[in-house]
């Protein structure tokens, strides 16, 4: 694994983070135990990913933007499985959103300061508006908006919607090269 200087990385019951090469990880992020990260992906300033009790998948070309926290629930009883947070390839999570369990699909989107709860779903080219909470167990369909506290379906989303939220996804991979580029400029490592 590609040394991360200025990111805390924390094995804990006897798992240590899986971070592929290509992926940007900024300093300052805190990513601890079970967690997967994808070629591509990229995980912003100070975010914290803490898999200690279950695990935590993100995907290829993923992105979680800056000061986000990502978490999940360990097993329990009449739950055998808990709430592992698994997250897909091409997915957008906003600045300061809250990601607890839950699954997001392919070229899901997630809105600044959102929170989606255990067990919900965010479906393909999805998107939880900023601000937004989508509670525990909730579905949302693929290409469908949803807004407000709690999260309620507000409209379909059109091809222009979903080719924003691409070029978004194609903008973080390449904003994420260039900060590593940066960032070990910065430390004086020619990397």
């Amino acid at each position: 694994m590609t040394a991360r200087p200025g990111v805390n990385i924390v094995p804990i019951h006897g798992k240590s983070p899986q971070i592929h090469d290509s992926a940007f990880i900024a300093p300052g992020c805190t990513i601890i135990g079970d967690v997967t990260i994808g070629a591509e992906s990229s995980i912003w300033y100070n975010c914290v990913l803490r898999a200690d009790v279950s695990r935590i998948v993100i995907g290829e070309r993923s992105n979680v933007q800056d000061g986000s926290i990502l978490h999940c629930d360990p097993p329990r009883p009449g739950d055998p499985d808990g709430s592992p947070l698994i997250i897909g390839d091409d997915v957008l999570i906003g600045h300061m959103a809250m990601i607890h369990g839950c699954t997001i699909h392919d070229r899901g989107f997630v809105g600044l300061g959102a929170i989606a709860m255990n067990k919900s779903v965010i479906g393909s080219d999805a998107m939880l508006a900023a601000g937004a909470m989508l509670t525990e167990g909730k579905v949302m369909e693929p290409r469908m908006l949803w807004a407000g506290r709690p999260a309620k379906p507000l409209r379909e989303l059109n091809d222009a919607a979903i080719a924003g939220m691409r070029m978004g996804t194609a903008h973080y991979v390449e904003n994420g090269r260039a900060h590593a580029a940066a960032v070990a400029a910065a430390l004086g490592d020619p990397a």
